[in-house]
């Protein structure tokens, strides 16, 4: 298994347009090998010491985090989906009802992964 994990400043009244390109956008990355796409939005983010999610981001005051992940079947089937993604013409002319700047993400291979399994 191979996951992309993202943290994501959305404006607080985006939501709903960020949910429907999320959900737009699953299929795409479901039909070129990715296992499960899973969009979750902020509900009990609370202000760190040190650091926390809003400030990874920069998030403003009247914006969201949203928490997100990817899951491939492996590191290549991963690399290839997103070869494929880049290039899928229904992932352009797509407004970002966010600040793509202030995105975070990274590419991760699990450790533990303990539990039931979706």
């Amino acid at each position: 298994m191979y996951i992309d994990g993202f943290l994501i400043p959305v404006p607080n009244g985006n939501r709903e347009a960020y949910r429907a390109l999320a959900a737009k956008a699953a299929p795409i990355f479901i039909e070129h090998g990715a296992l499960r796409v899973v969009e979750c939005w902020g509900d009990n983010i609370p202000d760190g010491k040190v650091t926390d999610f809003k400030r990874a981001v920069k998030a403003e005051a009247d914006e969201n985090v949203v928490f997100s992940w990817v899951v491939y079947p492996s590191k290549e089937a991963r690399d290839a989906a997103q070869e494929k993604i880049m290039n899928d013409e229904r992932m352009s002319g797509s407004d970002m009802p966010f600040d793509g700047q202030r995105l975070i993400f990274g590419a991760f291979e699990p450790i533990v992964d303990h539990g039931e399994k979706a």
